[in-house]
C-alpha cells in the first residue's frame, strides 16, 4: 500500500515537471534558429547544454507520466500516442545533443541545414506530443475545430425557457467533475460529457438511473460523508454545495433523468427555480426565490469577517468557502496541530454561524475545549473521531438542529448517549466504530 501511494504521488508530479522540457527543448530551437544571424551567433554555443537539460527532464517527464499512467484512468489510444510521442522528443533531444557536442560532430558532421530541419521537426513533435497530452487532462475537444465553429451555448433569458439538463445539470457536472471524468481521462471509466454517457456509467454502474436515486451512482458519490474514500469528486477537489446537489437529485427523481426537457413543460419544478435562477445569474433569482420559499438554511450570514478567516489560517485552520451567497465554511483543525484549540476559539465563535462543515478529529479535543459547538447552529456535517469524547459531548450537540452527519469513531461515547441523539430529527448519519458505544 504505502508502494502504491508513493508511486501515485510521483506520477502526479509529472504536469508540473513536463513543463521543464518544453521550456529547454524550445530554448535549444530559438537559439539554433537565431545563431543563423551574424548578431546572434554567440547563441549557438549555449544550443548544446540547453539540449542537455531538455534531455534529462523530457527523460524524468516521461518517468513520471508512465507512473500516472498506471492509475488506469485515460483512454488508451490517446494515452498511447502521448506516451510514445513523449518518448519520441526525449530520444531525439539526447540524439540533437549528441550531434551538436564537439566530440561526436568532428566524427560525424551533418550539414547545418540539415540539422536545423531536424531541430524545427522536435518543435513540432513536441507540439504535437503536448497536444495529445492536453486532451488527455482536458478532453479531446478542447483544442479542436469543432470549439472553433460550435461557440457557447447561450445563456436562457429566463428560468422557464432553460434546459434542465443542458443549461443546468450538465454544465455543472462539467464543472465539477469534468476534470477527472472527459474523454481523455476516464477515472472509473466514466464520462460526463453526454447524457448517454452517464446512463452508460462506469465500472460500478450507471452513473444515472431516472426516478431512482438509489440506484444513480452519480448521487450516491456526492452525498457521501466527504471522509468517505468513495466521496466525490476527489482529491481536495470543491464539493457540490447543498443547492446543487438538490438540483441534480430533482432532476433525477423528478426530471427522470432526461435532456431537451425546458423548465416550464415540467410539473412540480417551483421548488427548484430558485436554485436554476441563482445558478444561471438570472434577473428573476429574486424574485423567484422570494415567491416560492428560500431553498438554503436562511440562518446562514450572507457575509463573513474576512480577518476572523486570515486569523484562523495563520493559526493552522484549514478554512475553504464553499458557498458566497450565503458564505457556507468547511474548517479543519488538521490532525496533532502544533496550536491549541484554545488559541482559536474566538475567532471560531466569530464565523459559527457561517460553518456548515467541521472537522476536529484527532487532536486532543475534550467536551470542556469544544464548548462553543452550541453557538455553530448551522452546522450540517462534524467530525470529532479519536478525540478523548464522553457522552457529555452529546449534550452539546442536542441544540444543531441542521446537524446530519456526526463522527464520533474512536471516542468514549456510549450507548447512552447515541441513544439521546436519536431524539436530533435532522441527524441522518451517525459513525461510532471502536467507541465506548460499540
Amino acid at each position: 500500500m504505502i508502494l502504491l501511494d508513493i508511486t501515485t504521488f510521483m506520477g502526479r508530479l509529472h504536469p508540473m515537471v513536463v513543463h521543464l522540457p518544453i521550456g529547454f527543448l524550445l530554448l535549444a530551437v530559438v537559439f539554433e534558429l537565431m545563431s543563423y544571424s551574424n548578431r546572434f551567433k554567440y547563441l549557438k554555443t549555449a544550443v548544446s547544454i540547453t539540449l542537455l537539460f531538455g534531455f534529462i527532464t523530457a527523460t524524468a517527464a516521461c518517468v513520471l507520466g508512465y507512473l500516472l499512467s498506471l492509475s488506469g484512468d485515460y483512454e488508451y489510444v490517446q494515452l498511447n500516442r502521448h506516451k510514445l510521442t513523449g518518448i519520441a522528443v526525449a530520444i531525439l533531444s539526447g540524439l540533437l545533443f549528441l550531434l551538436t557536442t564537439k566530440k561526436i560532430s568532428s566524427r560525424l558532421p551533418i550539414p547545418e541545414k540539415i540539422l536545423s530541419v531536424v531541430f524545427v521537426g522536435l518543435f513540432f513533435l513536441m507540439t504535437y506530443t503536448g497536444h495529445q497530452g492536453g486532451n488527455l487532462t482536458h478532453g479531446s475537444d478542447y483544442l479542436s475545430m469543432n470549439v472553433l465553429q460550435g461557440g457557447e451555448r447561450k445563456k436562457p433569458v429566463s428560468v422557464e425557457e432553460a434546459l434542465l439538463f443542458e443549461d443546468v445539470v450538465q454544465p455543472l457536472l462539467i464543472k465539477r467533475c469534468g476534470q477527472c471524468h472527459a474523454s481523455g481521462k476516464l477515472k472509473g471509466q466514466l464520462s460526463v460529457q453526454s447524457l448517454a454517457a452517464l446512463l452508460k456509467g462506469g465500472k460500478s454502474r450507471a452513473a444515472v438511473v431516472g426516478g431512482n436515486l438509489q440506484g444513480s451512482e452519480l448521487y450516491q458519490r456526492i452525498t457521501m460523508d466527504p471522509s468517505n474514500e468513495k466521496f466525490m469528486p476527489a482529491d481536495g477537489k470543491t464539493p457540490f454545495t447543498k443547492q446543487e446537489v438538490a438540483l441534480i437529485k430533482w432532476w433525477i427523481e423528478k426530471g427522470n433523468a432526461a435532456a431537451g426537457v425546458k423548465m416550464a413543460g415540467l410539473k412540480d419544478a417551483e421548488a427548484i427555480k430558485p436554485n436554476v435562477a441563482a445558478l444561471l445569474g438570472l434577473g428573476d433569482a429574486g424574485e423567484v426565490a422570494e415567491s416560492n420559499g428560500p431553498q438554503v438554511n436562511p440562518d446562514i450570514p450572507k457575509t463573513v469577517d474576512q480577518g476572523q478567516l486570515d486569523s484562523l489560517r495563520s493559526k493552522g485552520m484549514q478554512v475553504r468557502i464553499m458557498s458566497h451567497n450565503p458564505v457556507m465554511l468547511d474548517v479543519t483543525l488538521p490532525a496533532g496541530a502544533t496550536q491549541p484549540l484554545s488559541n482559536m476559539k474566538s475567532n471560531l465563535k466569530a464565523v459559527a454561524k457561517n460553518i456548515v462543515w467541521l472537522n476536529l478529529s484527532h487532536n486532543n479535543c475534550t467536551d470542556a475545549s469544544l464548548d462553543f459547538l452550541p453557538l455553530m447552529t448551522n452546522l450540517e456535517k462534524l467530525r470529532l473521531e479519536k478525540n478523548p469524547l464522553t457522552d457529555g459531548i452529546v449534550n452539546q450537540l442536542s441544540g444543531l438542529q441542521h446537524l446530519e452527519a456526526l463522527n464520533l469513531n474512536e471516542t468514549g461515547v456510549t450507548a447512552a448517549g447515541l441513544e439521546k441523539l436519536k431524539s436530533m430529527s435532522s441527524l441522518k448519519r451517525v459513525y461510532n466504530w471502536n467507541g465506548g458505544g460499540k
